[in-house]
């Protein structure tokens, strides 16, 4: 079948793109991988929340989420503000709610990660390593859990207080 349409459309001459259109590379490949090794690379980002109370006003809420590579285990809270003490704040949960060491926490370049994080981090004994910017698959586990999160959870509720969510 596949040669008599070849055949078709070289006898009407249209077997070959036009000299302006570039073909197109399948692009670079990715190569996935995955620890093997509980603690070894930790994903750590944050999503962006907005509700509307039952008096219309918006409201912002930050989820900070933590995704073990090896294991899957995840860890999220949400903070009311999207700074670094409430990034500092959740890595101690994170390090305490973890039944493993943490050796590498990997995240974006967000404000919220920057100097203050990063020695905190360290005074902690975990490495903290940052992405390349503008490369969200690099963190490609904890963006596809915040992507899950709300296909299947935010849409899902009717926000009323910040009591009722952490309950949620």
């Amino acid at each position: 079948m596949g040669k008599q349409r070849f055949r078709i459309l070289k006898r009407n001459g249209v077997n070959r793109l036009p000299r302006n259109t570039k073909k197109r590379s399948p692009g670079p490949k990715i190569k996935l991988y995955e620890k093997q090794t509980p603690g070894h690379h930790v994903q750590m980002d944050v999503k962006f929340l907005a509700f509307t109370d039952k008096q219309g006003k918006n409201i912002k809420r930050y989820q900070y989420t933590a995704i073990d590579d090896a294991t899957g285990i995840r860890a999220l809270k949400v903070y009311d503000r999207h700074n670094q003490d409430n990034a500092i704040h959740f890595l101690d949960y994170v390090i305490k709610k973890f039944p493993f060491r943490i050796k590498v926490v990997r995240t974006d370049n967000g404000h919220e990660f920057q100097t203050r994080f990063h020695w905190h981090c360290l005074d902690q004994g975990v490495e903290h390593v940052y992405i390349k910017p503008a490369s969200p698959r690099l963190n490609g586990k904890v963006e596809r859990s915040h992507w899950t999160d709300k296909q299947e959870f935010y849409q899902l509720i009717e926000y009323t207080s910040d009591v009722d969510l952490s309950k949620k």
